[in-house]
């Protein structure tokens, strides 16, 4: 991406062009800071434009750790986010979004390879607080409160970490070795872990380990079941268990033809990890139509391109031996799919249920304050803090949307008030900058560039192997993605307001501090706002 230089004159101070004209002035440039969509949308609330700007500059361990601040997974984001960032970037009104993702993973990656690691936090607080689950939402929590000077203690019911990370996201999306690596910087922090215990009484369990505070982030580990009319010859599994088991020794057996049942990412996963142990028929049999469909639309292209097919508009009525029974369906005037009478066999060997999960709430009765509807713990939603004092969930466990970026934002979001809480304190809203809308750029500045597209693995290993299926971007390709940002609505001091004012009024102020207007020689032309790229200037009608 290369930008216009303008062209730029320098006045001499004796010079009679350079009198004063500041009192022919009735609009004044101001510098603004808006707030970028990308970092507006973002659930873990990072500063995306802010990374990308050290990105852009080479300077890689400093876009990682200005990044790692709001979320410390870059590496595991680049590869599972759904980065709806990119969905609302401005560039994708020019050309194509900036793949925000790519280079996220990019800097998670290069991290790794050359070992960076957290600072050290500073003094302690003398506070201890327990957390009840180490997926996302927990380890986001605990990150953050161990930086604070908090002492935390993770208590996970499983052998390992990482939650649905582990358990629900196959290995071919993300591989063990990138997470463990990431957790094990947040152990290198501080934090203790606890394996394979299961909280069945958190108020006890606080009791136990004297803790101050705690947060609840157990993940959605509970299938739901539907009423199939089954005989006991019918081999009918679930998506969670299947997914689950696809960590130990011994892999699920399937068979060659293996129907799931249901339209979520989740369903997905399954027909794609069926492929890869062996079936040779994976098929999805899903009620609605595939816009109707909650998976994301890339990972239905990349499953299809993999050979798992589709029965749209189909529900399953009944199994028995190696049969189902399929309805076709229709959809009614609001969308909602009705039965037509009309039926199908199915050949199959296995039937795995994919139609979501609830989470075991078991260890919060008999708390008082507590209450909990549709599946999720009620929580303020500015604090994340429950109806019991110093009790704080997110995650699964609450409100939102269930998948990892937003379980990350609700630890970040709950330890920051958790903190706030113990020091007896109450943090302060904090006031929202004005969008930067596209129309407020000035793109004629930018020439072409075209997204950098990742690299995938050939369709034969992604079906015969585990091998992770979307490549990396290389120090080129991320660089020159970087550099396609467009700073929307912030100042990246590209000179230009200072090479095309005509009265000389921009002062530079030096690398990382901008400019400033000197108001007795800037007669209010406004050429300078409207030449910003990225529209970090406004002009301000004059008072008096």
């Amino acid at each position: 991406m290369s930008m216009k230089k303008p062209f730029a004159i320098t006045l001499d101070p004796g010079s009679s062009l350079a009198n004063k004209t500041g009192a022919w002035r009735t609009e004044r440039p101001v510098y603004v800071d808006h707030l970028p969509p990308c970092n507006a949308e973002c659930p873990a609330g990072e500063d995306i434009q802010g990374w990308l700007f050290h990105a852009e500059g080479g300077d890689y361990e400093t876009a990682w750790r200005h990044l790692a601040r709001e979320n410390p997974f870059p590496a595991i984001m680049g590869r599972v986010c759904y980065h709806t960032c990119e969905g609302v970037c401005n560039r994708g009104k020019l050309d194509a979004a900036v793949g925000i993702n790519s280079v996220e993973r990019f800097l998670g990656d290069e991290a790794l390879k050359q070992g960076w690691q957290f600072a050290a936090p500073g003094a302690e607080s003398g506070k201890h607080v327990l957390v009840v689950g180490a997926g996302p939402s927990g380890l986001s929590a605990a990150f953050h409160l161990r930086r604070m000077g908090h002492r935390v203690t993770v208590i996970e019911a499983g052998e390992a970490p990482g939650g649905m990370m582990r358990f629900g996201i196959p290995k071919y999306r993300l591989p063990r070795d990138v997470l463990d690596a990431e957790v094990a910087r947040i152990a290198a922090l501080g934090v203790a872990f606890r394996y394979g215990e299961k909280v069945s009484d958190i108020l006890a369990s606080m009791r136990d380990v004297a803790a101050d505070a705690a947060y609840l982030a157990i993940g959605a580990h509970i299938a739901k079941r539907a009423f199939i009319p089954a005989k006991d010859s019918a081999h009918i599994l679930d998506a969670v268990a299947v997914l689950r088991s696809m960590e130990g020794a011994e892999p699920p057996m399937l068979g060659r033809r293996v129907v799931v049942y249901g339209g979520g990412n989740t369903a997905i996963d399954v027909a794609r990890t069926a492929r890869r142990l062996g079936a040779t028929e994976a098929i999805i049999v899903y009620r609605r139509t595939r816009e109707r469909m909650p998976a994301h639309d890339f990972e239905l292209e990349e499953a299809l391109e993999e050979g798992v097919k589709v029965k749209w508009l189909s529900t399953i009525t009944g199994a028995e031996g190696g049969k189902l029974t399929i309805e076709k369906m229709v959809l009614d005037a609001d969308g909602m799919p009705q039965p037509t009478g009309e039926f199908e066999t199915l050949d199959t060997d296995s039937l795995v249920l994919a139609l979501g999960q609830d989470v075991d709430m078991s260890l919060l009765q008999g708390v008082p304050g507590l209450v909990a509807e549709d599946g999720v713990v009620q929580v303020d939603p500015a604090t994340q803090m429950t109806g019991y004092p110093g009790l704080f969930a997110g995650g699964d466990m609450a409100p939102g949307t269930r998948n990892v970026t937003v379980a990350i934002g609700h630890g970040k979001r709950a330890a920051r008030n958790i903190n706030a809480w113990l020091k007896g304190e109450v943090l302060a809203p904090k006031v929202a900058k004005p969008l930067a809308g596209f129309e407020r750029l000035n793109p004629w500045y930018y020439s072409d560039a075209p997204k950098t597209l990742r690299p995938q693995l050939d369709i034969a290993r992604r079906t015969s192997s585990f091998d992770e299926v979307q490549g990396g971007l290389t120090e080129a390709t991320a660089l020159f993605e970087a550099r396609r940002c467009l700073s929307c609505g912030n100042c990246f001091e590209c000179d230009n307001c200072y090479g095309v004012c005509p009265d000389n009024a921009v002062i530079k102020l030096g690398p990382g501090l901008r400019f400033e207007i000197n108001l007795d020689y800037c007669k209010g032309c406004g050429i300078c706002a409207s030449e910003c790229p990225c529209g970090a200037i406004e002009m301000v009608r004059e008072e008096g």
